[in-house]
């Protein structure tokens, strides 16, 4: 199943990442660009999202340096673009692999591309992640584990239910029972000339 494969993707991703544990450290893809894989792709797609979750938690600290404040939203800006480049990349790959599939007339569009439920399941990858470690820690109340483990059985749950979900919408549009577009995000506040303020600054 697709869903196995892309699980064991992130895990290696997370935990990777975790071993150095700084958002600045330098990435590596162990998968081959030049072939365009699905597994660069993944792999690529949570290591964005994992340093992503770790910019979101240093913006928080109320102590932060102003001007290292703004210099990380626009670090995070940054990444939101990548993010999303990174679900187009991959609902093309989808969009090519199935472009002999002739949908059948009854055929519908599912409300979510394949990427974007794939980005879902790399996010939920992260929580799962970061709940175990809750759920873990040894110097943590009673409490405070109980409330974690529960919430982690939620995750495990939830990625259970997401997996399957999306091994049945791959598996009907190769059948032709569903199919799927790429639609551009086309943000307008990234760009100069549909943001009035950088529109304005030209």
């Amino acid at each position: 199943m697709f869903s196995e494969k892309a699980n064991k993707i992130f895990q290696d991703v997370i935990k990777t990442y975790h071993v150095i544990n700084t958002v600045d450290q330098p990435f590596s893809n162990p998968y081959d660009k030049d072939s365009e894989t699905l597994e660069h792709l993944l792999y690529r797609k949570c290591w964005i999202d994992t340093v992503q979750w770790h910019y979101e938690d240093i913006i928080r600290d109320p102590q932060i340096d102003p001007v290292a404040a703004l210099k990380l939203k626009r670090q995070i800006d940054a990444s939101n673009q990548d993010r999303t480049d990174m679900v187009e990349y991959i609902d093309s790959y989808f969009l090519e692999k199935y472009k002999h599939v002739t949908p059948k007339a009854n055929a519908t569009i599912n409300t979510e591309s394949p990427a974007w439920g794939i980005d879902r399941l790399s996010i939920l990858a992260l929580k799962v992640y970061h709940m175990h470690e809750e759920a873990t820690r040894t110097d943590a109340t009673d409490a405070h584990l109980a409330a974690c483990q529960t919430k982690l059985n939620v995750l495990l749950e939830q990625r259970v239910d997401l997996s399957t979900a999306i091994d049945t919408l791959l598996a009907d549009i190769e059948k032709g029972d569903k199919y799927m577009k790429v639609y551009k995000q086309m943000k307008m506040y990234n760009d100069d000339e549909l943001n009035p303020v950088l529109r304005s600054q030209k």
